[in-house]
């Protein structure tokens, strides 16, 4: 039980840190979500925002950071 308890005590940490780290650098990730390939629709009484570039971006990322900690840690 003692290491599930580590493990979401370093989840929360590592989730601090990204947040802290997001919103100190947000003005420097204007271009996220505003690649091509994210679509947007903006009509009157309307608008839909569907963004498929930065999600896949976004997958293939953590995939290989996942990955990555996954071949280090064995």
């Amino acid at each position: 039980m003692a290491s599930i308890g580590k493990l979401i005590v370093g989840t929360g940490a590592a989730l601090v840190i990204l947040g802290l780290c997001l919103w100190l650098f947000a003005d420097k990730l204007g271009w996220l979500g505003n690649l091509p390939g994210d679509f947007k629709v903006e009509r009157p009484g309307f608008s839909l925002y569907f963004p498929v570039t930065t999600m896949l971006m976004l997958s293939f990322g953590l995939s290989g950071i996942l990955w990555l900690v996954g071949r280090i840690s064995r």
